[in-house]
């Protein structure tokens, strides 16, 4: 049966490297991402577009738009994520406290109520949140980042337990990977040592496709 795979936030980092390496696989695969960058890069809308995740009512439009194009995701990877510069919380805006819950915490929601649906239709598929060793652990300097990933993994343990037989949801950490994300915690240095995000791609993918109901509502880790 050929895959349909959806990936939020993937003009850079792990989302772009999950895109590319998907289109290698012959994997039917649309994506979203705030930057514009990524239209001229695949084009093809509504495969690729513009869609800011924190809108709730552009999600669902591009959701809709997919649907009436054939479009009905078996895998949905909600990756989008957002992390503030380092420090403590006092000395964090209240603009980057809110951002960061807006795109990591409210993205994935909607991305869940955009696409959810269809696969409830359908009686099948895996949605996937992005999470961190920041969700389930914590670190100086990154409070809202890991307030953030703590929250997607309680929304997803409870998601899990409203999905009918054949849907599943789970949360899944990466690992170290050297992204943008991963230079503005840890400084380039120290990231450019990380696993590039194209390598772990190559094994992500696959690992990702096993994904299915019996993983319902597990917090899984992927490292390369």
């Amino acid at each position: 049966m050929s895959r349909q795979v959806i990936v939020t936030g993937c003009s850079r980092g792990i989302g772009k490297a999950l895109v590319e390496q998907f289109c290698a696989s012959s994997i039917s695969i649309a994506g979203c991402a705030r930057s514009t960058d990524l239209l001229r890069e695949h084009g093809d809308d509504p495969y690729f577009r513009s869609v800011d995740v924190t809108d709730s009512d552009a999600m669902e439009k591009w959701a809709q738009d997919l649907a009436s194009a054939g479009m009905i995701p078996d895998l949905v990877v909600a990756n989008a994520g957002y992390l503030s510069e380092p420090g403590p919380l006092w000395e964090i805006s209240p603009e980057e406290f809110d951002l960061v819950i807006d795109v990591n915490v409210k993205g994935v929601a909607n991305a869940a109520r955009a696409f959810l649906p269809g696969m409830i239709d359908a009686g099948a598929g895996t949605f996937v949140a992005l999470s961190s060793g920041w969700g389930r652990s914590t670190s100086p300097g990154v409070a809202p980042y890991c307030a953030s990933k703590f929250a997607v993994e309680g929304l997803i343990g409870a998601l899990s337990q409203d999905l009918p037989a054949g849907v599943s949801a789970v949360t899944l950490s990466p690992g170290v990977v050297h992204t943008q994300m991963l230079a503005r915690a840890f400084g380039a240095r120290e990231a450019s040592t990380a696993v590039d995000p194209g390598e772990w791609a190559v094994d992500a993918v696959e690992f990702l496709l096993s994904l299915g109901p019996s993983c319902n509502g597990q917090s899984l880790t992927f490292e390369r």
